[in-house]
């Protein structure tokens, strides 16, 4: 491994950390390296603030000046919220900087070429497979497509049974796999799931620790209900945490009246009378609110009206050593696959052992063309 793959292994791990805070700004890693040794890092900070290169120039100081920046996306040419980053880096006295990905965006790309008119070395391509993989992938995927990168999470027996017979599913999987998930969810921007699953259980849909404690940063909590009807004592309307209600074109103003007086955000699906939630435009709402990951935890309904209308990106499925036999709560409902030919095709990212469950995740094959 060379010592610019090591660097980058550090930067793309430092990233990681930006997973969920920085949205809508990608979540960026950097370190400065000097003499062997890195004397900065940095990673992309909350909307408005420092991106990852300047956070580790900070760090770094006077001590910069000759030194090597390496990041995981290409420093920005444009000035927004924050000042060029290509700009900066070259003020600081950086003599080398390598990146991983080039910036996929018209207004942001051109720091390659601004730091090598500034006399700054630039090598790109570093480990960039793995950084398209990694926290970088929701926000390349968002630029590409105009849609947020969509996760669809479910905790199944081995038979492939989401509930019981009588319809109880708390819990299929045991604690270290539910721990892993309130990890997951405090890295995305949106939690989606269907009225009847907040009938049904009264999820709070937040990001906790072990102890049951709300993390600092939660994601966004969306609903999809086509009457706007939710029970008046949900906890996804307790105010805690931001709650996105999406209804169908023809709600009730009665009930868009009484979602808005608990304090929920409304959005009404475009479309006629009669029709229900078209997905493509929540995920477009979504994108304009600076959304880039999604998080689908509703039933098998709404996760076939995903599937079914092929918005699913990734799966991250938890498989409890545990047999239910009753066959009445499949995993996916309402897309039926008449052939083997149009099965969805995943590859497989991971496979680990959670406590005493399996989670694998699978990303869709054709994920990373940015699909709309």
């Amino acid at each position: 491994m060379s010592d610019d793959q090591r660097w980058m292994r550090e930067a793309l791990e430092i990233g990681e950390r930006a997973m969920g805070l920085s949205s809508p700004n990608p979540p960026v890693g950097a370190v400065v390296v000097r003499d062997g040794a890195v004397i900065g890092r940095g990673h992309t900070q909350p909307g408005g603030g420092p991106h990852a290169e300047i956070e580790a120039l900070r760090e770094a100081g006077a001590a910069a000046r000759g030194a090597t920046l390496v990041c995981t996306l290409e420093p920005c040419a444009h000035t927004g919220r924050t000042g060029p980053c290509a700009d900066a880096i070259a003020e600081a006295g950086i003599a080398r900087v390598v990146y991983a990905v080039g910036d996929p965006t018209e207004q942001a790309a051109g720091g390659h070429q601004r730091l090598e008119s500034a006399g700054v070395q630039v090598r790109d391509g570093v480990l960039g497979e793995q950084a398209r993989a990694g926290a970088l992938r929701a926000w390349l995927h968002d630029r590409v497509s105009g849609r947020p990168y969509v996760i669809w999470k479910v905790a199944q027996s081995l038979d492939g049974q989401i509930a019981a017979e009588d319809g109880s599913s708390q819990w299929i999987t045991g604690p270290d796999a539910r721990a892993d998930v309130h990890r997951l969810r405090s890295q995305i921007d949106a939690i989606v799931v269907g009225a009847g699953t907040v009938r049904a259980d009264d999820p709070q849909l937040t990001a906790r620790d072990a102890a049951g404690v709300p993390r600092g940063r939660q994601p966004l909590r969306v609903v999809l209900s086509s009457a706007g009807r939710l029970p008046e004592a949900a906890r996804v309307l307790d105010g805690s945490v931001p709650t996105l209600v999406a209804t169908g074109p023809d709600t009730p103003p009665d009930a868009v009246r009484r979602l808005a007086a608990r304090g929920a955000q409304v959005w009404r699906s475009p479309g006629t009378r009669g029709e229900g939630i078209e997905l493509r435009a929540l995920l477009g709402e979504l994108h304009q609110r600076g959304v880039l990951s999604v998080l689908v935890e509703g039933g098998p309904t709404v996760a076939g009206s995903f599937a079914g209308a092929g918005l699913i990106d990734e799966v991250r499925a938890y498989l409890a050593p545990t047999l239910l036999v009753s066959g009445m709560w499949p995993a996916l409902r309402g897309y039926g696959i008449s052939s083997i030919d149009d099965a969805i095709g995943l590859d497989i990212a991971d496979v680990r052992r959670i406590g005493a469950d399996v989670r694998i995740v699978a990303v869709r094959r054709d994920a990373g063309a940015g699909r709309k």
